[in-house]
This record gives structure tokens, C-alpha cells and sequence, in this order.
């Protein structure tokens, strides 16, 4: 099958929060807009309870003013706009549904918490994107989240069934017309691929890692033989750590991941990795692993 030409190239990323997006798909986004695809991001809550990290900012934080919402979708249009990304929006229209807070937490019982949300209702927002943009690529999470956020685990859910919606000729017409995704894929980081970037802190002096000190105590790895797509955005490696900046009241400038781009190089934040969820493996672009480099490899 011939990949469609770049102009021809749509990709949908459904993410959590604000911020989620460049740290998991950043150089991704910015590889593919580069080269001619529509992008669209699809952000799910704007975070509102995110831990604050400045302190000329913590009167923003859900426990102050509440007023932390509006101030990530700057910190999110200002990330965007590094990396090309022109098409961002939030599912329902901002503030829709809230940020549901760390599992087991107050916030997650809130009526408006993404985590509470009705499953048919957000994932109908969903299809209405999907029908609309009719991407060939869906990125998002795995069924865990990567590490268990409610909200992740929710826009799981929702990018899931939203795409199956979209696809489903009897729901909801209204939507537009339909559209079947061909590619589908869960963001991904291999186990080895860490344990390098880990054994490159403790070399260089550091004695943790996001806070622990074996791999095996981070909840998003996966097995290497469970990832089967590379994407090379060395190139864009810049424009990530600086769209990453961008999001500063979420991302602290002297933690662990620009201490990881500082001491294992562009290669830190530069790779990034998914699992193929739904569709055929492409053909003509697998490396020497036999893992995808362009997630459109063999979509029509």
C-alpha cells in the first residue's frame, strides 16, 4: 500500500493534561508537522490540579484560587506554537471537565473530574473530532495510563471508544460522516531504553530517578518486544526542551528531564516510542529491529 503524501498526513493525539503532550509526544508533533501532516491535539483537562512549581505562582493552585486552568492553556498554546502544533483543543471546550487529581484523592470525586465523566458522553466529543480531522494515526495511552492517572486511564477509555464511534454508521450522525482509524497507537517506553538513560545519571552522580532508585519502581515501562514503533526527532529535540519550558509552572528547568537531556544527550528526549494498538505493522520503514519509523507507514 502507498503511504499518503505529507500534505495528505493527519495525526490526532489525545492527551490528559497539559504538558503530557510534550513530554510524551513532543518531538513526534514537531517531526510531523515539519514535514507537511495536520496535527491535532486533543487535551482532555486543563490540569487544573497540577502541583504548582513556582512559587510567584502558587496562588494559582486548586487549593488557593483555582485559577491554575486558564493558566496551562497559555502554558499549552505557548508550548503549541513551539512546535508548529496549530490545530489544539480542548475535549467539550475548555474546562469541560476537570482535572481529576492523583488516584484516590478528594479531586477525583468532584462532579465535573474527568475520572467521573460519562463514558458515551466524552467519548462522543471524541468521534466528533475523529469524523472531523479523520486522522489515519490516533495516538494515545495505554489501558494503564502509563502510570495510573485517572484522567490517563480516562482518555484512554475515551480515545478508544471515540474511535470506535466514529466508525459506527448508526451513532450519531449529526457527528458527520464516518471514519474508521486505521492506526492506532499507545505511547511506549522500553524498559532498556531507561535503564540506559538511568545508568547514565548514577555514572554522572545522580542516585535516583523521578524519585527512585531501581527501574523496576516506575510504573509506565514496557517490555522491548511489547514496542514496535521508533520515532527519531533528534532534529527536534530543541523544540521539545523548549516547548517544555513553555510549561513552566508543571516542569521544574533543573529536574529530571532536562538533567537527563544535560547528561545522556538529545538522545533523552529526542527518541520516543509507541506500541501499535490497532492496524498492520508498515513494511517500508523498520529499522534494524523491526520497529516502525513512521507511524503512517502503510496507511492509504
Amino acid at each position: 500500500m502507498t503511504d499518503p503524501p505529507a500534505a495528505e498526513r493527519r495525526m490526532l493525539l489525545v492527551h490528559a493534561h497539559p504538558d503530557d503532550e510534550t513530554i510524551a509526544s513532543g518531538v513526534t508533533m514537531a517531526k510531523y508537522v515539519a514535514e507537511g501532516a495536520r496535527v491535532t491535539l486533543l487535551t482532555c483537562t486543563r490540569g487544573e490540579e497540577g502541583e504548582v512549581l513556582v512559587p510567584a505562582l502558587e496562588r494559582l493552585a486548586a487549593h488557593h484560587d483555582d485559577e491554575l486552568g486558564p493558566h496551562r492553556e497559555q502554558e499549552l498554546a505557548a508550548a503549541m506554537a513551539v512546535l508548529g502544533v496549530r490545530d489544539h483543543r480542548f475535549l467539550g471546550g475548555a474546562g469541560r471537565w476537570r482535572d481529576s487529581g492523583m488516584m484516590g484523592t478528594p479531586a477525583n470525586d468532584k462532579p465535573d473530574a474527568f475520572w467521573r465523566a460519562d463514558l458515551v458522553e466524552a467519548s462522543a466529543e471524541v468521534a466528533r473530532v475523529v469524523r472531523e480531522v479523520r486522522p489515519q494515526v490516533l495516538v494515545t495511552y495505554d489501558t494503564f495510563g502509563g502510570y495510573g492517572h485517572p484522567d490517563h486511564i480516562q482518555a484512554h477509555r475515551v480515545a478508544m471508544y471515540g474511535a470506535q464511534l466514529a466508525a459506527a454508521a448508526p451513532f450519531r450522525p449529526e457527528l458527520g460522516p464516518v471514519w474508521d482509524v486505521p492506526k492506532v497507537y499507545w505511547e511506549a517506553t522500553p524498559r532498556s531504553y531507561v535503564q540506559r538513560g538511568m545508568d547514565a545519571l548514577i555514572a554522572a552522580g545522580q542516585t535516583a530517578f523521578f524519585g527512585v532508585e531501581s527501574i523496576d519502581d516506575l510504573p509506565f515501562l514496557v517490555d522491548d518486544e511489547l514496542v514496535t514503533a521508533r520515532i527519531d526527532g533528534l532534529a527536534y529535540e530543541p523544540r521539545k526542551m523548549a516547548a517544555l519550558r513553555e510549561h513552566a509552572s508543571q516542569v521544574e528547568l533543573d529536574g529530571e528531564f532536562f538533567q537527563l537531556a544535560e547528561v545522556v544527550g538529545p538522545e533523552a528526549m529526542g527518541i520516543e516510542w509507541y506500541s501499535l494498538a490497532k492496524g498492520v505493522t508498515g513494511t517500508e520503514s523498520l529499522d534494524a529491529d523491526g520497529r516502525e519509523t513512521d507511524l503512517f507507514d502503510g496507511v492509504g
